[in-house]
């Protein structure tokens, strides 16, 4: 239930240095020494200076807004490394058109940012950033994970516990406030990111005795965050809970909804339950954010992969109507079901892109105004199924693939405010076919793996296997 995505904790970039001689050896060790405190543990790295502004803050362009379109979340790899040539090519192509990307202060491609408490280390979360920067996309931080200190594990530059069981705790209550004067010292960091997710998926906040999610732990949390951030500055943007709208077999019974179901399944009763009691109990909030699957928790794709994706237009429907008109964000979405090891490559490239345009399309019938790709970025290798573009190791690198094709057209398309229209669609065609449109521009996907003939707003053409077309208005 919790953390489906993966963490990646095993493959996370080490710093290792090479000791040589006895002379480095003996040095060493010296360094070692003065850089630890008694029972706190190594401080090697750190800077009690966390909150000190990073490099060049980008100038907003006014007061920000709650909503930020349509973009993706950077992973455990991304373009911020690797082949300088092949690193300034996605900056120039995300330069072209800039995208709203999401990093989170810990894991995925981040460290431990306070490994000791007071005793701060940035340097992997200011490379992510600058990159965002470089880019001209909207910044987008989201408040996970916890340092080890604060969960009951080591205090220690050297001490961090990467795996997923261990990321995949949060705070104890206790250190809540801590939690939450973290939050604020990578506000104070970054000036130029003005939209804040607090925590991720609710990891960590489950009660076992009860059977169902802790929401008073998690609401206690981001309360205390939402306050700290607001106490930096009231103009940043908050948001929560980032639930996993997990759904069932519609033929299951225990903790199955009676309300919120359809072809697709029933969602699972207690997400809601969790949903409700943070929407009445949160301190305020800017934006709603929630992430979930088309899929059920078995894996089922029900009818079938494209009707699957109507769930999100239910959920969306559901949460709007809950939160006061509040802008909705899909931090995650997922259409195809991962195997043993979290990968998600068993579908052609064709395919894979149609179904997630059909899931696109499904979040904005249903009035979410953003949402984030999960990039599943790879160092290196000569494939990369499903990633926005080609590994960043070689000079050759960084290459535009179909997916990054398909969101930074959507984006552009139809951003936070767009008014959507209907438009006529042959009948034979309707069974066959996805359809979304504004004034400007038409979005059309074939779902069948064959060659179809379509009639789609006054326009006769022939459609590829999966083909996605863009039509202009």
């Amino acid at each position: 239930m919790m953390g489906r995505h993966g963490w990646f904790s095993g493959e996370r970039r080490w710093r290792l240095t090479a000791l040589l001689g006895v002379g480095a050896a003996a040095l060493a060790l010296v360094v070692t020494l003065l850089n630890t405190l008694p029972g706190d543990g190594s401080t090697a790295g750190t800077s009690p200076d966390g909150d000190k502004v990073h490099g060049t803050p980008a100038t907003p362009s006014g007061a920000p807004g709650p909503d930020v379109g349509w973009g993706f979340t950077h992973t455990q790899f991304s373009a911020d490394e690797g082949s300088e040539a092949a690193v300034e090519r996605v900056e120039k192509r995300l330069g072209e058109q800039p995208l709203p990307q999401i990093q989170h202060i810990m894991g995925w491609g981040a460290g431990n940012p306070e490994p000791v408490e007071g005793r701060y280390d940035f340097e992997e979360m200011d490379r992510r950033v600058d990159f965002v920067r470089a880019t001209g996309g909207t910044p987008v931080v989201t408040l996970c994970c916890a340092p080890d200190w604060m969960k009951g594990g080591k205090s220690g530059a050297d001490s961090t516990d990467w795996s997923q069981s261990a990321l995949e705790t949060a705070p104890e209550p206790e250190h809540f406030e801590d939690y939450a004067a973290l939050a604020a010292t990578v506000a104070k960091r970054y000036p130029d990111v003005r939209h804040f997710i607090v925590w991720n998926e609710f990891k960590g906040f489950w009660n076992n005795a009860e059977a169902r999610w802790d929401y008073e732990g998690y609401t206690e949390l981001y309360n205390l965050v939402h306050k700290a951030l607001k106490k930096v500055d009231k103009d940043i943007m908050v948001g929560g809970p980032y639930l996993v709208m997990d759904s069932l077999d519609p033929r299951q019974q225990q903790d199955a909804s009676t309300s919120l179901k359809g072809p697709w399944g029933a969602m699972d009763q207690r997400v809601l339950d969790a949903f409700d009691y943070w929407n009445k109990n949160k301190a305020g909030a800017d934006f709603v954010v929630v992430d979930g699957s088309s899929y059920t928790q078995d894996d089922d794709l029900l009818p079938d992969e494209f009707a699957a994706t109507e769930k999100f237009t239910a959920v969306s429907e559901w949460v709007r109507e809950r939160s006061a008109g509040l802008p909705l964000w899909w931090a995650e979405y997922y259409v195809e079901p991962a195997d043993a090891d979290d990968n998600r490559a068993g579908w052609s490239e064709n395919r894979r892109v149609a179904v997630h345009a059909a899931g696109l399309m499904a979040m904005a019938r249903g009035g979410a105004t953003s949402g984030f790709y999960w990039n599943p970025e790879e160092e290196k290798g000569p494939e990369c199924p499903g990633c926005l573009w080609s590994p960043t190791d070689k000079r050759d690198g960084g290459g535009a693939l179909p997916m990054y094709g398909l969101l930074s057209r959507f984006g552009e398309e139809f951003p936070p405010g767009t008014a959507y229209e209907t438009v006529s669609v042959a009948a034979d065609d309707k069974p066959n076919v996805r359809v979304l449109a504004d004034d400007k521009a038409v979005l059309v996907v074939n779902t069948l793996d064959r060659k179809i003939s379509a009639d789609i707003d006054g326009e006769k053409f022939d459609m590829g296997a999966y083909e996605v077309k863009w039509l202009k208005r």
